[in-house]
């Protein structure tokens, strides 16, 4: 069976006719062809698919599309613009919290939803946060570092 999904992924809006067995990462990769949200383990494990679904970290992988009519997406590519990246981009470059970039963009997912739920993070909500996301070239104490530099320039009226 399919169904209509209308979602608004990124300040746009789409409409798609789906099967009622699509995730939200293949409605995203191959309906929309936004390829920023990456798939690792399709179990909900290593995060690579993170998205911000109406305001909350999802797994996409483990969400079916169907699930989201109506609802509001921001995905990497949501983060930062084509000429200039976002404060948190940035910091993950400068802080060389990238290498091989599959993880980059559910570990920025993770952090964004982080600094918009709680502006003054703790390194305990920082590590908190991350925790979801599985990285195996840089660890994980450059981008905790990045996180903890885009929030201490926010206290300091610098944000996005």
């Amino acid at each position: 069976m399919e169904y209509d999904v209308r979602i608004t992924v990124n300040g746009e809006r789409y409409q798609a006719r789906v099967p009622a067995s699509l995730t939200l990462l293949r409605m995203l990769r191959e309906v929309l062809h936004l390829t920023g949200t990456k798939e690792g383990c399709s179990i909900g494990e290593c995060g690579a698919c993170s998205v911000i679904l109406d305001g909350k970290l999802v797994n996409a992988c483990m969400v079916l599309a169907v699930e989201c009519d109506g609802s509001v997406v921001r995905t990497v590519e949501g983060e930062g613009a084509m000429d200039k990246l976002s404060d948190l981009q940035q910091a993950f470059v400068d802080n060389h919290a990238l290498q091989c970039g599959f993880c980059t963009p559910g570990m920025l997912m993770a952090a964004r939803e982080l600094l918009e739920r709680k502006p003054d993070p703790t390194d305990d909500d920082i590590i908190e946060a991350m925790a979801g996301q599985i990285c195996r070239c840089t660890g994980y104490e450059t981008a905790i570092e990045a996180v903890r530099r885009v929030a201490r320039k926010g206290q300091a009226g610098g944000g996005k």
